[in-house]
């Protein structure tokens, strides 16, 4: 149902107030029967449900790049990222130009014994993510692990590069 005001005339029929006032009306009816989601999903639209977009949209998130998060403690610097269905294998992790690069591959799964994909919205494909690693670390003993679909990235600290702790003696 539309929005309609409720106004009090000053009893004037045809004036120019009426007029304007109804004008203004007609655009809030129309403004409010327009719907830009409902426009949007019709413009997509194709024939028997199919968008004209579905093959730009499935290369687009067929895309893969997982997110990464960051924590520095005392001793190194750690990286982790969900990979989940990615093999050890399918993983490579590189130290350069103080860089920390890993990449990766995860294939899509294929259907099997006559089954059929009526959707299919996980992603994959291969990655590349490079990090800039501060200077004071020790690229030789970078270590990485995959455990339960998480990549723990290890980067530590060179020795001077540590916090140290420096006592307060009285005099």
């Amino acid at each position: 149902m539309a929005n309609v005001a409720v106004e009090r005339g000053t009893g004037e029929r045809g004036s120019r107030g009426q007029l304007a006032r109804t004008k203004e009306l007609a655009v809030e009816r129309s403004a409010a029967a327009w719907d830009p989601l409902r426009s949007m999903r019709e413009l997509i639209r194709w024939e028997r449900g199919e968008s004209f977009l579905a093959p730009l949209w499935e290369r687009v998130s067929s895309s893969f790049a997982p997110a990464f998060d960051l924590r520095e403690t005392k001793e190194s610097f750690e990286f982790r990222a969900d990979v989940p269905g990615i093999d050890a294998k399918d993983l490579e992790v590189r130290v350069a130009n103080n860089r920390l690069i890993v990449s990766g591959h995860r294939t899509a799964e294929k259907a099997e014994n006559g089954e059929t994909f009526h959707r299919y919205e996980r992603s994959h494909g291969s990655f590349t993510r490079q990090f800039r690693i501060p200077s004071g670390t020790d690229p030789e003993g970078v270590s990485a692990r995959l455990k339960d679909g998480v990549l723990r990235v290890v980067v530590p600290k060179r020795p001077e590069a540590k916090p140290k702790h420096v006592p307060v003696k009285n005099a």
